[in-house]
């Protein structure tokens, strides 16, 4: 539960940095993404381990496009 909340606060967040000129945010989302995948990791469930791991990818994607600042 705890990692499925984590990993919608970094959704949202993620897409606030899809925003031109603040791709820089997902230099700080991407760990907080990792903490709740590390979370996940010790749960039955993997609902929240998907919904980190899809954010991580989300944010290297958008650093990747943005040359890993903008």
């Amino acid at each position: 539960m705890i990692s499925l909340l984590i990993g919608l606060a970094a959704l949202v967040l993620v897409a606030i940095a899809f925003i031109p000129f603040l791709g820089w945010a997902n230099w700080l989302i991407i760990p907080i993404a990792i903490i709740g995948l590390g979370i996940g990791a010790t749960a039955k469930e993997t609902g929240g381990r998907t919904l980190n791991l899809v954010v991580i990818m989300i944010g290297l994607f958008r650093l990747f496009l943005g040359g890993g600042l903008l």
